[in-house]
């Protein structure tokens, strides 16, 4: 996890920072995706306070907490971050899909020696997809928990087969068959 973290009105400290990102570390368990953290301490009075901004691929999560002491501080905002990453996690856990047809999808892979040769391609691998019914903020939140570079849906919406796509740039793609 990258975090940054920044001092104002108040003298940096080594201490601090390696609290903060021990403090921050434990987040990776909730969220398999990199995660991107940017932490705020300042000082105004008498307060200490704390502001904890985390990125974990285009979900954003903020918290703020103020007391007497910085690392009490510092464990009130990480609290809060906490619950509301587990909050997150189990609701995408809990989402059942929207209600349609599953659909049985088949994909197969060819093979061809070179482009030179006039043969035909042979089929290599063969996989089989469950289409489960959702809509593309669904099948995203899904994109977010795993790994796959790709997951074929059938869009609840339109009852047509849509195929969500994670790009190089981070954003996600979406093929959407049309008829001709």
């Amino acid at each position: 996890m990258k975090t940054s973290v920044t001092f104002r009105h108040m003298e940096p400290s080594e201490a601090l920072k390696s609290y903060v990102q021990d403090k921050t570390a434990r987040l990776k368990k909730y969220v398999d995706r990199p995660l991107e953290g940017n932490v705020s301490l300042k000082v105004e009075k008498f307060r200490q306070i704390a502001e904890v901004v985390i990125n974990a691929n285009g979900i954003r999560i903020a918290g703020e907490e103020s007391h007497e002491d910085m690392y009490a501080a510092i464990d009130l905002v990480m609290e809060k971050i906490e619950r509301q990453v587990k909050k997150y996690k189990s609701k995408i856990r809990k989402h059942k899909p929207s209600p349609g047809k599953e659909i049985r999808w088949r994909r197969d892979i060819y093979e061809q020696e070179s482009f030179e040769d006039e043969a035909e391609p042979v089929v290599v691998r063969t996989e089989n997809y469950f289409v489960k019914p959702m809509s593309v903020d669904e099948a995203a939140m899904q994109m977010d928990l795993t790994s796959q570079e790709f997951l074929v849906f059938n869009n609840a919406s339109s009852q047509t087969v849509n195929v969500i796509y994670r790009r190089k740039d981070g954003n996600y793609g979406l093929i959407v068959p049309q008829n001709m």
